[in-house]
């Protein structure tokens, strides 16, 4: 009800507005029509008129409304013409957008439109004055411009709203004087409910912008709240481990000290004791204490404070080499797969550190498949750029990397876990079956090493872990 009200204000306000631009008074308009035209005349129009304030409702476009207009309006009311013009935005010009009649030989499509701009001819001088306007006689009026199909009378009157010429219509005829007050009030009236209408769909328009704006604003704050929590969840995981890395490292350092004193006099002790049961103590508190070490060790790694021994490194070789020697001690069932690259860049890491990592994810691997299953390992180069980093939640500097991955077809991590598997000390083993620093130590030495490791995993589908080496830029180093 509040737009059918708010249509009809705009009708009223308009009709009144054209009328009075073009020197008229609309009271008495149908008793105009009818001794003019007849009664029958009259009823015409006012059905016509009333179908348009129905239909008007449901056009959608402007472009719908002009062609109503000009066929289903103007075309039926004895008009033997109709040419409606649209104002560009900037008030200079009037576009020819539809046509009745002879004017008008391809439906609904127009072939090259008329542009006429305000001030030149009668439309456009009726366009940039705003005042409609009937032309008895063409030939008497220098503004005339003549047409393909000269004509001798013609009507025009503009389409305004809100202190806005929207355009034109137009109306020409063979015959000189065929137009009158009649015709002129008919006009007016369609001009006025067709402005209305325009203004109504430019609101339409201006409201559906208004709401894509606020989709499209809310989308990208959601989005920046997205990437936002984002940020702070690494931002915690990465002080976490930092914390945790410090205290690791500072206790390893104070354990190490202490095992150290420890080895060396089980030594002693073992040379000063020739009973047999006290030697087998002696040798299970040395290797108690060697377990301890090697712990200490991955502590230090996962701290990133233990000492490599860095240098250019062909990671393909060492890859290759690796999984040789690893054949021996992975079990018979699981599969290898090894696509390492002739050509990748040298890196700079240490060696035995590398395949200490290496070694680690082979045996997860490993444990993922208790019966078996494929294991593909391979090295390829890699550039890293900033798109990479945000795209992916990579955290390294742009560059050149050589990425080594190790995929398995085990039964995978669970998403709710995946976050997890580098902390310290986190396993998905029993009690007593690993200390659950191997992932932890794996990405400590990579962070040591200038690079990171990442991992996907789909239950029961398997799991992907890519280790990325930043690749020397020493002068040995392979540009390609």
């Amino acid at each position: 009800m509040v737009f059918f009200y708010y249509l009809y204000r705009c009708i009223v306000v308009s009709v009144v507005w054209v009328a009075n631009a073009g020197g008229l008074a609309l009271t008495g308009t149908t008793s105009l029509i009818a001794r003019h035209h007849g009664e029958a005349f009259e009823a015409k129009v006012l059905r016509i008129l009333n179908a348009f304030a129905v239909d008007v409702m449901s056009i959608p476009s402007a472009d719908d409304l002009f062609w109503y207009v000009a066929q289903n309006v103007v075309g039926r009311l004895n008009f033997v013409d109709c040419v409606i013009y649209e104002a560009n935005s900037d008030q200079t010009e009037l576009i020819q957008v539809a046509a009745m009649g002879e004017k008008n030989p391809f439906g609904r499509s127009i072939i090259n439109p008329l542009r006429i701009p305000f001030g030149e001819g009668i439309t456009g001088r009726v366009a940039q004055q705003r005042r409609a306007i009937i032309v008895d006689d063409l030939m008497e009026d220098q503004d005339y411009i003549a047409d393909t199909q000269p004509a001798r009378s013609e009507i025009c009157v503009p389409m305004v709203f809100r202190n806005r010429v929207v355009g034109v219509i137009d109306s020409e005829h063979p015959n000189p004087g065929a137009f009158g007050d009649t015709e002129m009030e008919v006009l007016v009236t369609i001009a006025a409910m067709t402005s209305a209408k325009l203004e109504l769909l430019e609101e339409a328009d201006r409201s559906n912008q208004r709401y894509q704006d606020l989709v499209k604003s809310h989308a990208q704050l959601t989005e920046e709240t997205n990437n936002r929590r984002a940020l702070e969840s690494r931002l915690f995981e990465a002080r976490k481990l930092e914390s945790i890395g410090r205290l690791a490292g500072g206790i390893a350092h104070d354990f190490n000290n202490l095992l150290t004193v420890i080895s060396g006099n089980l030594e002693l002790l073992q040379a000063e004791v020739s009973e047999q049961d006290g030697k087998e103590c002696l040798a299970a508190a040395q290797a108690a204490s060697n377990c301890a070490a090697h712990l200490v060790q991955s502590m230090l790694s996962f701290s990133q404070k233990s000492f490599l021994n860095a240098e250019d490194t062909d990671l393909s070789a060492l890859v290759q080499d690796a999984c040789q020697w690893s054949r021996h001690i992975l079990s018979s069932d699981i599969q290898f797969n090894l696509k390492a690259a002739n050509e990748t860049w040298p890196v700079i890491v240490d060696a035995n550190a590398a395949k200490t990592a290496l070694l680690n994810l082979l045996l997860n691997a490993q444990d993922a498949m208790p019966n078996g299953g494929n294991l593909q390992i391979s090295t390829a180069n890699a550039r890293v750029s900033i798109q990479d980093i945000q795209s992916r939640g990579l955290d390294l500097i742009p560059g050149r990397y050589v990425c080594l991955r190790v995929q398995d077809s085990g039964k995978g991590i669970p998403k709710d876990r995946l976050e997890q598997v580098f902390d310290p000390f986190y396993t998905t083993k029993g009690d007593g079956i690993g200390a659950g620093l191997g992932l932890s130590t794996v990405l400590g030495f990579m962070k040591q090493s200038g690079g990171t490791v990442t991992v996907d995993s789909v239950a029961d589908q398997g799991t992907t872990f890519r280790l990325y080496f930043p690749a020397s830029i020493s002068p040995l180093a392979v540009v390609s």
